[in-house]
Protein backbone atom coordinates (compact mmCIF):
# COMPACT_ATOMS: atom_id res chain seq x y z
CA UNK A 1 0.00 0.00 0.00
CA UNK A 2 1.16 3.31 -0.70
CA UNK A 3 0.78 6.60 1.69
CA UNK A 4 0.72 9.52 0.38
CA UNK A 5 0.25 12.35 3.44
CA UNK A 6 -0.89 16.02 2.48
CA UNK A 7 -0.13 18.66 4.75
CA UNK A 8 -2.19 21.50 3.64
CA UNK A 9 -5.28 22.31 1.75
CA UNK A 10 -3.72 23.25 -1.14
CA UNK A 11 -1.57 19.74 -1.88
CA UNK A 12 -4.61 17.96 -1.00
CA UNK A 13 -6.57 19.83 -3.99
CA UNK A 14 -3.72 18.86 -5.90
CA UNK A 15 -3.97 15.86 -4.70
CA UNK A 16 -7.42 15.24 -5.78
CA UNK A 17 -6.65 16.72 -9.15
CA UNK A 18 -4.33 15.08 -10.09
CA UNK A 19 -6.35 11.21 -8.94
CA UNK A 20 -8.99 13.10 -10.76
CA UNK A 21 -6.90 13.44 -14.20
CA UNK A 22 -6.16 9.98 -14.05
CA UNK A 23 -9.38 8.36 -12.87
CA UNK A 24 -11.47 6.01 -15.43
CA UNK A 25 -15.04 4.99 -15.42
CA UNK A 26 -16.04 2.21 -12.85
CA UNK A 27 -13.72 3.39 -10.02
CA UNK A 28 -14.61 3.68 -6.58
CA UNK A 29 -12.55 6.12 -3.93
CA UNK A 30 -13.34 5.83 -0.59
CA UNK A 31 -12.42 8.71 1.84
CA UNK A 32 -11.89 7.63 5.44
CA UNK A 33 -10.93 9.99 8.15
CA UNK A 34 -12.68 12.69 11.07
CA UNK A 35 -14.20 15.40 10.80
CA UNK A 36 -12.30 18.53 8.80
CA UNK A 37 -9.48 16.59 7.83
CA UNK A 38 -9.88 17.35 3.93
CA UNK A 39 -12.24 14.95 2.31
CA UNK A 40 -14.45 17.66 0.77
CA UNK A 41 -11.53 19.31 -0.54
CA UNK A 42 -10.00 16.45 -2.26
CA UNK A 43 -13.52 15.83 -3.58
CA UNK A 44 -12.85 19.57 -5.08
CA UNK A 45 -9.60 18.55 -6.45
CA UNK A 46 -10.83 15.75 -7.86
CA UNK A 47 -13.38 17.61 -9.80
CA UNK A 48 -11.36 19.66 -11.21
CA UNK A 49 -8.91 16.97 -12.48
CA UNK A 50 -11.92 15.29 -14.20
CA UNK A 51 -13.21 18.98 -15.79
CA UNK A 52 -15.97 19.76 -13.59
CA UNK A 53 -16.27 23.56 -13.40
CA UNK A 54 -19.20 23.55 -11.25
CA UNK A 55 -18.94 24.20 -7.53
CA UNK A 56 -18.47 21.18 -5.58
CA UNK A 57 -19.82 20.95 -1.96
CA UNK A 58 -20.07 17.91 0.40
CA UNK A 59 -23.65 16.53 -0.25
CA UNK A 60 -24.15 16.15 3.74
CA UNK A 61 -28.02 15.81 3.29
CA UNK A 62 -28.73 14.93 0.02
CA UNK A 63 -26.05 12.31 0.24
CA UNK A 64 -25.63 11.89 -3.25
CA UNK A 65 -24.64 15.07 -5.65
CA UNK A 66 -23.97 13.89 -9.72
CA UNK A 67 -21.86 16.25 -11.89
CA UNK A 68 -21.92 14.87 -15.38
CA UNK A 69 -20.08 18.22 -17.06
CA UNK A 70 -16.82 16.43 -16.96
CA UNK A 71 -15.07 14.34 -18.86
CA UNK A 72 -16.75 11.61 -16.70
CA UNK A 73 -19.56 11.61 -14.16
CA UNK A 74 -18.51 11.97 -11.01
CA UNK A 75 -20.92 10.58 -7.98
CA UNK A 76 -20.38 12.47 -4.88
CA UNK A 77 -21.45 10.57 -1.68
CA UNK A 78 -21.46 11.96 2.04
CA UNK A 79 -22.72 8.43 3.55
CA UNK A 80 -22.03 10.21 6.98
CA UNK A 81 -25.66 9.74 7.91
CA UNK A 82 -26.26 6.83 6.27
CA UNK A 83 -27.83 4.13 9.13
CA UNK A 84 -28.07 0.88 7.05
CA UNK A 85 -27.53 -0.80 3.65
CA UNK A 86 -30.89 -0.46 2.09
CA UNK A 87 -30.72 3.67 2.45
CA UNK A 88 -27.61 3.01 -0.11
CA UNK A 89 -30.03 0.58 -2.13
CA UNK A 90 -32.52 3.38 -2.20
CA UNK A 91 -30.16 5.57 -3.51
CA UNK A 92 -29.45 3.30 -6.37
CA UNK A 93 -25.76 2.93 -5.54
CA UNK A 94 -24.99 -0.34 -7.45
CA UNK A 95 -25.77 1.90 -10.23
CA UNK A 96 -23.23 4.78 -9.63
CA UNK A 97 -20.51 2.49 -8.48
CA UNK A 98 -20.62 0.05 -11.52
CA UNK A 99 -21.80 2.50 -14.21
CA UNK A 100 -19.42 4.73 -16.33
CA UNK A 101 -18.96 7.60 -14.23
CA UNK A 102 -16.47 7.17 -11.01
CA UNK A 103 -17.61 7.65 -7.17
CA UNK A 104 -15.72 9.31 -4.51
CA UNK A 105 -17.61 8.19 -1.04
CA UNK A 106 -17.00 10.41 1.86
CA UNK A 107 -17.45 7.90 5.09
CA UNK A 108 -16.82 4.97 3.41
CA UNK A 109 -16.05 3.06 6.45
CA UNK A 110 -19.72 3.37 7.51
CA UNK A 111 -20.60 1.28 4.51
CA UNK A 112 -17.63 -1.15 3.97
CA UNK A 113 -20.00 -3.91 3.21
CA UNK A 114 -21.66 -2.51 0.24
CA UNK A 115 -18.06 -1.03 -1.22
CA UNK A 116 -17.07 -3.21 -4.40
CA UNK A 117 -13.79 -5.61 -4.06
CA UNK A 118 -11.36 -2.87 -5.86
CA UNK A 119 -11.84 0.75 -4.73
CA UNK A 120 -9.25 3.05 -3.42
CA UNK A 121 -9.08 4.12 0.02
CA UNK A 122 -7.66 8.12 0.76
Amino acid sequence: MQVIETFSEKDTFQLGESIGRGAKAGEVYALIGDLGVGKTIFAQGMAKGLGIEEVVNSPTFTILQQYEEGRLPLYHFDVYRIENVEEMEELGYEDCFYGEGVCLVEWADSIEEVLPENFFQI
